[in-house]
């Protein structure tokens, strides 16, 4: 969302480099111009521009060839940034188990973007899933299934997936994508497709409750025409046949 003062927005660029200056005041008690281009990889005639905009706006104390330091709207600001860095890779790396590099990589970009009260339904989740007596229960089984970890030959966990008549009764009312007819509504449950083509599908927004409806279906049976969200789009068998969806009764 960005931060803003009486003199202006905050720049993404402006917090990563109020980000450093607080890390490197925390760790090392004093920042420079030579080390923050050091961590930010990059030149440090870059850098003097950032520190008097960042000095203009009363975040920083700077003169030129000294340390700087943070002010009190300085160093508030970067806390709230690292803040927010550091519930989004927890929530991306310890509850999504996303690989650690990618997780810092993601939690840097979004870190400029969530809104306090995402933020704050975030802390209040870790807080359930803290306390929550079935807490790490429901992380284990999430980390463990193979329903949405293909990687994983067999669950680890046992769940009430393993329950035989409750797997017959999902499969009776559940169809492949590719088999609705023109006219049939669905709404998605499982995106059973992998790799390139399951990151495809995601991106055409076909997600989970989703709900899709067939418009046409070529006489050949491929491709597919569906509308999807007051949007109309269409799909290859093979793609439809990697999406798991519920039939909707239409009244």
């Amino acid at each position: 969302m960005g931060h803003h003062t009486n003199d202006g927005p905050i720049t993404e660029s402006l917090e990563d480099y109020l980000e450093t200056i607080y890390e490197l005041i925390r760790d090392k008690q004093v920042a420079r111009v030579k080390d923050i281009a050091k961590i930010r990889n990059v030149r440090m005639a870059s850098v003097s521009p950032a520190m008097h905009r960042l000095r203009d706006l009363d975040l920083i104390v700077y003169n030129q060839r000294e340390f700087i330091q943070l002010t009190p709207k300085g160093e508030q600001v970067a806390r709230k940034v690292i803040a927010h860095h550091e519930i989004l890779r927890r929530f991306l790396r310890d509850f999504l188990h996303v690989d650690k590099k990618i997780a810092e990589q993601d939690a840097c970009q979004i870190e400029h973007h969530i809104s306090d009260q995402t933020i704050d339904r975030l802390v209040r989740f870790f807080e359930f899933m803290d306390t929550c007596p079935l807490g790490n229960q429901v992380q284990e089984m999430f980390k463990n299934c193979s329903e949405v970890n293909p990687e994983l030959p067999t669950c680890v966990e046992e769940c009430a997936r393993h329950d035989t008549q409750m797997r017959q009764e999902l499969e009776q009312e559940s169809s492949l994508l590719s088999e609705l007819e023109p006219g049939d509504k669905g709404k998605i449950l499982h995106i059973k497709a992998l790799g390139a083509l399951r990151q495809r599908l995601i991106d055409m927004g076909l997600l989970p409750q989703t709900l899709v409806e067939v418009e046409r279906v070529a006489p050949s049976g491929d491709p597919i025409w569906l509308k999807v969200r007051g949007f109309n789009i269409s799909l290859r068998k093979q793609e439809a046949n990697g999406i798991l969806v519920e039939r909707q009764t239409i009244a």
